[in-house]
């Protein structure tokens, strides 16, 4: 890529493109129409219980009004082929799809020509910007599921390419829409002064560690916290984590992530005028009446600044972890990332 990235001028170029206007029927988003009558789903990636999830509310026999008429029709069901995990999902997940009415197709290009709209569920985020970059050339909005991608390079890219094609495009782990999460991040308890979440953290070779499942945690932390975070901490052993971020105005957010006892998700948010647990975890519902919502009209509800901050996040926290626990900071990741996407 021939750009040159700039931290700060690129968060606020990318953010501004996914503001669009909504109306009763239509939308205009980078000179596209997008109509509530165009909502034919395709799926790419059968590796994640998320396919199936999200088809059976979709293709519900009396599905949710404020579901607006989506359905899941096509599915390719290529993922991840390196992690156990995700593969052997296929065959049993391509059956079940194929039960709830939805055609199993060969390729990308062949589903783009069925669809309307996209969720790009593949589990594995390494693969995420080469499934992306066809949707995007054929003016798709899509979701994609987290990770959006292995590495904060690959997001700064897909971005990118989401711009210049005029594509409206989001992603985002469910835990964001916890009531209590939300409440906080709108002023219930007044003016955030700190916040501390938790989460499973299991690891997985081929990504970076919090990339994997850590990352519902660290959404969570952010969807209180928002941006601005400067450097990250990190304190790994082999059955928890702890990452101390310090944000620009002094104050502190931390992650907890579990890979022993038993697992669970929440946490803390800390205001002037009191306290709210970040709990109970609600399920997939309100980030699928989200994605209805952005299909719609186009409107992206996390701003690409927020997911690219929580993909520096966690790439700092390896980075203190390298460091033997050291304070690692977030702008040396950056430049770092945008040094490889440049190239």
């Amino acid at each position: 890529m021939k750009e040159t990235y700039n931290r700060r001028n690129f968060m606020k170029t990318t953010a501004a493109a996914g503001v669009g206007l909504t109306m009763a029927n239509s939308s205009s988003i980078f000179g596209k129409s997008i109509s509530a009558e165009k909502n034919k789903i395709g799926i790419i990636g059968l590796d994640t219980s998320h396919c199936i999830a999200f088809t059976k509310e979709f293709n519900a026999q009396n599905p949710d009004a404020a579901l607006g008429g989506y359905k899941v029709v096509a599915a390719y069901p290529k993922g991840s082929s390196e992690i156990e995990s995700s593969y052997s999902r296929i065959p049993k997940y391509t059956e079940e799809m194929k039960g709830m009415g939805v055609k199993i197709v060969s390729s990308i290009e062949e589903l783009l020509k069925l669809v309307d709209v996209v969720l790009l569920e593949t589990n594995d985020g390494r693969l995420h910007l080469e499934q992306a970059l066809p949707v995007l050339k054929a003016g798709k909005t899509m979701f994609i599921d987290k990770p959006i991608t292995a590495s904060l390079s690959d997001a700064m890219i897909i971005f990118e390419k989401a711009k210049q094609y005029k594509v409206p495009v989001f992603s985002s782990s469910s835990l964001r829409y916890i009531v209590n999460a939300q409440l906080a991040a709108n002023g219930e308890i007044g003016k955030i002064v700190g916040a501390s979440t938790y989460s499973p953290a299991s690891l997985e070779k081929t990504h970076p560690d919090l990339f994997w499942y850590g990352i519902h945690g660290v959404e969570v932390l952010y969807t209180v916290m928002g941006t601005g975070c400067k450097s990250v901490t990190r304190v790994f052993t082999e059955g928890t984590d702890v990452v101390v971020g310090v944000w620009e105005d002094g104050l502190i957010g931390t992650f907890r992530g579990t890979r022993t006892g038993k697992h669970g998700y929440g946490g803390t948010a800390f205001g002037e005028e009191g306290t709210l647990s970040l709990s109970p975890y609600p399920g997939y519902k309100p980030l699928l009446l989200e994605i209805v919502k952005f299909f719609q009209t186009g409107n992206v509800p996390v701003r690409q600044e927020d997911t690219l901050e929580i993909l520096a996040f966690m790439e700092a926290a390896d980075e203190s972890k390298r460091l033997g626990g050291k304070q690692a900071s977030l702008e040396v990741v950056w430049e770092r990332a945008k040094a490889k996407a440049n190239n």
